[in-house]
Order: structure tokens, then C-alpha cells, then sequence
């Protein structure tokens, strides 16, 4: 017996009207990024494994797809690493190649690679799938898309303010109110790690704290114990977990905090600039929000960080997160090129927006007016109509075969074309075309002229 057919874990199909919607959502980024400044690129879909592997930290390393050697590449297996147990130098040693895990690693080496084409201060938005070998769950897949926009050659906080008002154009624009974009600084994290004495854990304090809303309080106290943070460390790190208020009044917490800190200072009069700004220009539907546990686990972070909180009414991740990286581009051998960017979750984006009802019922509209066929004179008549129709932007189509009048309009209700046509021998004759309106089931027979004028 044959195996029923499936896909792989985390991966989907989408169907016409699924990809109506995710087109949707997509055009309305695209729109707001060229209205931004900003210029598409786009990178292959896999990578050279060196190009990665390094890069995200130890917990994304594991999550990159590495794609297997084949032919003669696969004699340069590292048996001996086999031989001593190695697992992870035997695996990099069988790829050379791996699936890109996000779009700003991929988009730092394209800087590198074109520096002497582009213009700087250069503005890019990418729209592309990414892949990561996570554990499937709703809202988490293995193949999903990004949509990114990132600045590169500018060290200037306007580019941070800017996108906080990109992110809250795209939300406004897509009618998802209540959004949260939340904000936090680097340098804020590591002058805190400085002031309870673990900066020489600088990485092990984020990642575990980037789980806080996975884990809760005790569960990132109980991984920063495991990695060696003192309890001590921890017990002077509790005003952290209870922070409260508005935007200044966290703030104004934090330097108290962070007196001891010169970075730590530096993190906070940088945020005070972005949310002064912010209140200036004032935002259309999304909040701005102090988050000071927030991490966000990538090593190449060093800035400004954020993350958007879907509506409180969806219990969904994050839908969106990015910030500042000092040196990216260093990893390839430019040194001192600055950036800062922004990412939207385009899969959860499409939940979020379901959930909540919110895509336009144009969205799904595909074929306006199907016409029915009646035999071969009749279908060239349409067909003469349907060439005129699609010239003026109007889907049409010719139902293909002379089958029964059911099932031919059972084949318009389903597709929910809301329009048919019928053309006979009398329409024919006096050159009309008897137009059906598919919802209240009203039929008039109008000229070429009028049909345009109706279905417009």
C-alpha cells in the first residue's frame, strides 16, 4: 500500500486564499519600507557553514540546517573528531553549506562582499524564508519568512526612533491595534551584569534572561545559578524583576541602578533620547514600553534592542524584534560599520490577524465574474468579452468545459466569484451579456459598456 503523503515537521502548504493573505501582509511592509527609504536585496537561501556557524551563540548554532556534503566533498569527513567524540566538529566537517538561519548575518556579509557598490548610509529591506531546526509549537516553525529593514553606516539614534515609528506605520496600516513595542539597551544588560559582578558572564545573563517569558522569574534564576552567577549576584539583581511605571520612571530606576556603571549610563541616556523623541513625534495606534528584562539572545546585539508583543487579547511570541550591532560586519573583515534593524514575523502576523479577524474581505478576492459556458460559439463569444475584461484589469474566466448550469455555478459559489455571466443565442444575437449577481441572485442583461461599468 502506498504511504500517505506528508510534509515535514514545522513546514506548511498554504492554500490560494492563505497566500492572498500572507501576500497582503507582505505588500503592506513592502509598502511602508520603500516609503521609509529603504531598498530591497536578497541573498540565497543557503550559506557557507563558516558564514553562520559562530554568529547567533551556542543555542542558535544548534538550531542552524546544515546541508550534507555529496560526491567527493564527502572524503573530507573529520573521522578523527568521530574517533574523540566531537559530534559538533564531525557534523561541520560533513557541511560546508547550511540554510540560513535570519537575514541580518546573510545581509552583514553582502555589505562586506558589495562595499564598493553601495552608497552609505544604506538602507535595505529583505523579504525571504529563513529556516531553524526549533521544536514545532503554534506560532514556531522550522521554514518561516523574515521581513527585515536594517541601516548600516550610521551610528545615529534617529535611525532607532525611525524605526519605532516603522513598526507602528506597518501595525496602524494593517489594522492590528494594541501592539507593544517594547525597548531595552546592550549596554544597559552588561552594565547591570557589571554592577552584581557578573560581566565575565555577560552571554550566559542574557540568554537566560531572554527566557524569562518562556521560564518565569525562577526558572532564569535557576539557569544563571546552573552557569555559575552567584547567589549574591542574583540577590542584588532582584530590583530588576519588580521595575514599574512609565518610560521615564523606569528609567529614572535604572540609573539608580546602574550609578557604578559608566555603560550602564551610557544604555539608559540613549533610551532617554529614543523615548523623548518618540513622545515628541507621537506614534498612530502601537505603545512603547521599558522593558528592562529584556535581552534578546544574539550575540551580535550590542545597542538598542526590541521586541512587539502581539494585542494582550492573542496569546502569541513576539511578532517582531531587531536593534543595534556595532560591528556585524566585522566578522568579515570590515571593521567599525555600525547598524541597527528590525525584523516582522510574517507567519505570526498572518495568526495574530486571523485570530482577531482583521484581514479585509477583498483580500481573497481573486476571479471577479466567471463566465458560463454554453458550447463552442458561445465560448468564443465570452471569450472575446473575458480578453476586453482582463485588459481593464477585471479577472475574468471561461468556465472550461459545457458542463450542466449546476455545476458550473456550484464552481463559482465555491471559488466565491461574485459575479456569472450567461451568453446565449439571444445575447449573441443583440450583442448583450445577461450579468448574475451570485449573493442576491439578480440577473439584468446590460452591453459590453454597462458589464465593465458593473463589475468595476
Amino acid at each position: 500500500m502506498l504511504k500517505k503523503p506528508s510534509i515535514p515537521k514545522g513546514t506548511r502548504d498554504f492554500s490560494p486564499e492563505e497566500v492572498a493573505k500572507r501576500s497582503y501582509i507582505m505588500n503592506t511592509i513592502k509598502s511602508c519600507f520603500t516609503s521609509y527609504g529603504y531598498q530591497p536585496i536578497e541573498t540565497p537561501s543557503f550559506e557557507k557553514s563558516e558564514t553562520l556557524l559562530g554568529k547567533y551563540g551556542e543555542e542558535g548554532d544548534r538550531l542552524i540546517f546544515k546541508i550534507l556534503n555529496s560526491g567527493e566533498k564527502v572524503k573530507k569527513a573529520d573521522l578523527r573528531a568521530l574517533e574523540e567524540g566531537n559530534l559538533a566538529r564531525f557534523s561541520n566537517s560533513l557541511a560546508e553549506k547550511a540554510l540560513r538561519y535570519d537575514l541580518t548575518v546573510p545581509f552583514a556579509r553582502y555589505v562586506v562582499q558589495h562595499q564598493n557598490d553601495i552608497t552609505f548610509p544604506f538602507k535595505r529591506y529583505q523579504i525571504q524564508p529563513v529556516w531553524r531546526a526549533d521544536r514545532p509549537q503554534h506560532g514556531r516553525f522550522q521554514e518561516f519568512f523574515q521581513c527585515d529593514a536594517d541601516v548600516v553606516g550610521s551610528k545615529s539614534l534617529w535611525q532607532e526612533v525611525e524605526l519605532v515609528q516603522l513598526y507602528d506605520a506597518v501595525f496602524s496600516n494593517l489594522r492590528l491595534d494594541g501592539v507593544t513595542i517594547k525597548l531595552n539597551n546592550r549596554k544597559i544588560l552588561s552594565g547591570i551584569a557589571e554592577v552584581i559582578g557578573a560581566e565575565d558572564k555577560l552571554i550566559d545573563f542574557t540568554v537566560a534572561l531572554d527566557k524569562l517569558d518562556k521560564v518565569g522569574e525562577e526558572g532564569v534564576k535557576k539557569e544563571m545559578l546552573e552557569k555559575g552567577i552567584s547567589e549574591t549576584a542574583l540577590t542584588k539583581l532582584q530590583p530588576l524583576f519588580s521595575f514599574f511605571g512609565s518610560a521615564s520612571e523606569k528609567l529614572a530606576q535604572l540609573k539608580k541602578l546602574l550609578t557604578t556603571s559608566e555603560i550602564g549610563l551610557e544604555g539608559v541616556s540613549d533610551l532617554e533620547f529614543i523615548v523623548a523623541s518618540v513622545e515628541t513625534l507621537g506614534l498612530q495606534t502601537a505603545a512603547l514600553e521599558i522593558d528592562v528584562t529584556l535581552a534578546r539572545g544574539l550575540n551580535y546585539y550590542t545597542g538598542a534592542i526590541f521586541e512587539v508583543a502581539a494585542p494582550s487579547e492573542v496569546k502569541m511570541g513576539s511578532i517582531g524584534g531587531g536593534g543595534r550591532y556595532d560591528d556585524l560586519t566585522g566578522i568579515f573583515g570590515m571593521k567599525d560599520i555600525s547598524g541597527v534593524g528590525i525584523s516582522f514575523g510574517l507567519d505570526r502576523i498572518a495568526l495574530v490577524l486571523e485570530e482577531l479577524d482583521l484581514f479585509p474581505e477583498t483580500v481573497s478576492e481573486n476571479t471577479k465574474v466567471l463566465f458560463i459556458n454554453f458550447g463552442e460559439a458561445e465560448s468564443l463569444y465570452a471569450m472575446k468579452a473575458i480578453t476586453k475584461l482582463r485588459r481593464a484589469n477585471i479577472p475574468s474566466e471561461l468556465y472550461p468545459d459545457a458542463a450542466k448550469m449546476g455545476k458550473q455555478m456550484g464552481y463559482a459559489d465555491k471559488r466565491n466569484i461574485p459575479f456569472a455571466v450567461l451568453a446565449g443565442d439571444n445575447e449573441m444575437a443583440s450583442e448583450t451579456y445577461t450579468l448574475k449577481n451570485m449573493k442576491s441572485g439578480e440577473q439584468q442583461e446590460v452591453s459590453f459598456d454597462v458589464l465593465v461599468a458593473k463589475l468595476k
